[in-house]
């Protein structure tokens, strides 16, 4: 179930956040939405960086969704360091949070997810 178009699959804008989002998730960290617009050569403030990045967020997801793997958007935070509200409005759209749920923990078992998928191997460790 698509609720995004193809603005960005397929070009290097696209390559380049999806690398960002995999990069932050294999060192169980974040990035944000100024670092995303840099990469796609937006303004750092403003409703049209909000929008842009808010749309290349949700295709990435929803690409990812359909390949059985969490939300990767997961990783991109607020300034105040949490998920903004258009991924909890993607996530109800693509069927992952219930309407009234705990938007809070949602996002943390999200993230918790998106980690775990995208762990970097260990040689010298046992993986599970």
């Amino acid at each position: 179930m698509s609720v995004n178009d193809d603005k960005y699959r397929g070009t290097v804008e696209y390559v380049r956040v999806l690398a960002e989002l995999v990069r932050a998730a294999e060192h169980k960290g974040v990035t944000n939405y100024q670092n995303l617009a840099l990469l796609m050569k937006l303004p750092i403030v403003g409703s049209h960086m909000g929008s842009e990045t808010g749309k290349i967020l949700g295709e990435i997801s929803e690409d990812e969704i359909a390949l059985g793997r969490p939300m990767l958007s997961a990783v991109c935070v607020t300034k105040e360091g949490g998920a903004g509200a258009g991924f909890f409005v993607l996530a109800r759209q693509l069927g992952r949070l219930e309407e009234g749920g705990d938007e809070d923990a949602f996002w943390r078992a999200e993230l918790k997810a998106v980690y775990e998928t995208w762990r970097r191997p260990m040689p010298w460790k046992k993986q599970d």
